[in-house]
C-alpha cells in the first residue's frame, strides 16, 4: 500500500527538521525522511560541537546569491530573536561568543534534541535511514507522471516533459526503501555538497534538474585555501601560527575605487602546511574565484613603515628582532629570511628596504592554486537558482515543490548566518505549506 501524507520533507538537517516541525504543528501530516540513520550531523559538528546556531546581526547583507535580495523576505519573517525565544522555551543555555555569534553553553546536542521535540510536538513521522529510488509528479490534468527518476545513480527516462506549471493540485510519488509514498507537497532540504563524509550528496540538485529548474554552479565555500608546494615551502614552516589580519580579494593592480568596493574581512588567519585557513580565509573563500589573487594585511591598524624607520634611528637590533615586536616572531623570522638585504641590524638597512618590507607585510598578495574542496568546506555556494523560486514561500515554478536551506543559492558568511537561513527559509516554507493545504481543503 502507498503511504499518504500532506507533505514529504526530504533531508533531516537543520532546515528540514525545522520546516517539518513547523508544518506539523500547523496541522499537516508530515513525513520527514533522510538516507542517513543520524539526523542533523552538520549541527552536531558545528562550532566545535557547540553549534553557532545564529547571529544576532543577521541581515541580507551577510548572504551571497546571484539575487542578493531573495533572502530578505524570509529573514525578516523569522529572526535570530525568534530562534532565541525557541531556545529559551526549551531552557537551553547559550552565550554570545564573538560578533553576535550565539553558541550553546553545553553541546550542539541540545539543538538537535530541541528540533526533534518540536517534530514530536507536530506528530511528524520520521523515516531513517530511508533512501529514495524515484520521484515522480502526477499532473492533476492528465494523471500522467512527469519528470525523470532521481535515484542514487543517473536519472533515467520519465514520462512527460518535466515541470508541471498548470493550475490545480497534483501529487508527488516517491519510491523509497520503505515503500511508496505520495503527497501533494514535496520539500527538498538536502543541503549542498559540503562534507560528504557526513552524508552530503547532489540529490537536491538532481531533483531540481529533473523538474526543469535552473542551477547556479555550486562550489566549495567557507573552506581553507591551498598554494603551490614549492612556492609555499617558506611559509609551510609557519603551520599552526595564527594572527589577526585584514583580507580581501582583488587584482594586484586594483584601483583605489575598486578596492573601496571590495569585500574585506577582519578576522584571524591560520597558517597550515598546505596553505591558509582560519576565519579570515574561510570568509574570503566564499568570494574567491580560481586564478584570483587575495590580499592580506598582516599587521592591520599598524603603520609598519613609520615604526620601522623610527626603530632604525634608535636601535641596533636585527631587523627580524625589531619586526617581532610588531608581528609574531615566527612570521618576522620567515619574512626576513627570504631577503638577504634584511638580515642585518636595522640601523644598517636602507629606508627603501624597510619601507618595502612594511608595504609587503601590509599588502601581501598571493594567488591560491585551489581549496581543500568539499571535504573541508563548511557550506556550498550556488545551488537551485532563486529565479525559479518564490522568495515568499520557497515554492519552485514546479507546482508544490519547495527548496529550503543550503540547497538554494543563498549562502551566509561564517558566524551562524547559514543556520539562520535554515530556520528562516524553513519557517517561510512551513507557512506556505499550511496555507496551501488549508486552501485546498477549503476548495
Amino acid at each position: 500500500m502507498i503511504s499518504e501524507f500532506d507533505v514529504v520533507v526530504v533531508g533531516a538537517g537543520a532546515a528540514g527538521l525545522f520546516c517539518a516541525a513547523q508544518a506539523g504543528q500547523r496541522g499537516l501530516k508530515v513525513l520527514l525522511l533522510d538516507h542517513s540513520d543520524k539526523v542533523a550531523e552538520k549541527i552536531r559538528i558545528s562550532g566545535g560541537g557547540r553549534c553557532n546556531f545564529t547571529n544576532l546581526g543577521a541581515t541580507p547583507a551577510q548572504f551571497l546569491s546571484e539575487n542578493p535580495h531573495f533572502c530578505r523576505s524570509a529573514l525578516s519573517r523569522y529572526t535570530p530573536q525568534d530562534f532565541v525565544q525557541l531556545l529559551q522555551r526549551h531552557q537551553i543555555p547559550f552565550h554570545e561568543k564573538h560578533k553576535g555569534q550565539l553558541f550553546c553553553d553545553r553541546s550542539a546536542e541540545d539543538i538537535i534534541t530541541m528540533l526533534l521535540a518540536e517534530c514530536d510536538a507536530g506528530q511528524v513521522t520520521r523515516w531513517q535511514s530511508c533512501s529514495i529510488e524515484a520521484v515522480r509528479y502526477a499532473s492533476p490534468e492528465t494523471g500522467a507522471d512527469a519528470g525523470a527518476d532521481a535515484n542514487a545513480g543517473v536519472a533515467g527516462p520519465g514520462k512527460g516533459t518535466g515541470a508541471d506549471t498548470g493550475a490545480g493540485t497534483g501529487v508527488y510519488r516517491l519510491q523509497t526503501s520503505r515503500g511508496p509514498v505520495q503527497a501533494p507537497q514535496l520539500v527538498i532540504a538536502t543541503g549542498g555538497l559540503s562534507i560528504p563524509k557526513i552524508g552530503a550528496t547532489d540529490f537536491g540538485f538532481r531533483i531540481a534538474k529533473q523538474f526543469g529548474l535552473r542551477l547556479v554552479e555550486p562550489r566549495a565555500a567557507l573552506v581553507p585555501l591551498t598554494f603551490d608546494g614549492a612556492g609555499w615551502a617558506p611559509y609551510a614552516q609557519l603551520a599552526g601560527l595564527a594572527l589577526p589580519v585584514q583580507i580581501e580579494t582583488g587584482p594586484a593592480d586594483a584601483t583605489p575605487k575598486q578596492r573601496k568596493k571590495a569585500v574585506v574581512f577582519s578576522e584571524d588567519l591560520l597558517f597550515t602546511h598546505r596553505g591558509l585557513s582560519g576565519p579570515a580565509v574561510l570568509q574570503i573563500s566564499s568570494f574567491w574565484r580560481e586564478g584570483q589573487p587575495i590580499r592580506i594585511n598582516l599587521a592591520p591598524g599598524t603603520d609598519l613603515s613609520a615604526l620601522l624607520l623610527r626603530a632604525k634611528a634608535t636601535s641596533r637590533k636585527l631587523i627580524a628582532n625589531e619586526l617581532a615586536s610588531l608581528v609574531p616572531s615566527r612570521l618576522a623570522d620567515a619574512w626576513v629570511s627570504e631577503d638577504p638585504a634584511l638580515q642585518r641590524p636595522i640601523c644598517d638597512a636602507t629606508d627603501k628596504a624597510l619601507t618595502t618590507l612594511a608595504q609587503r607585510l601590509a599588502d601581501w598578495q598571493l594567488t591560491p592554486n585551489g581549496s581543500e574542496g568539499y571535504k573541508k568546506a563548511e557550506v556550498t555556494v550556488g545551488g537551485v537558482d532563486t529565479r525559479d523560486l518564490s522568495s515568499q514561500t520557497m515554492e519552485s515554478k514546479q507546482s508544490g515543490l519547495y527548496f529550503i536551506g543550503e540547497v538554494v543559492d543563498v549562502t551566509g558568511w561564517l558566524g551562524g548566518y547559514n543556520f539562520q537561513w535554515a530556520w528562516a527559509s524553513g519557517f517561510a516554507c512551513a507557512q506556505a505549506l499550511a496555507a496551501r493545504a488549508g486552501q485546498e481543503t477549503a476548495d
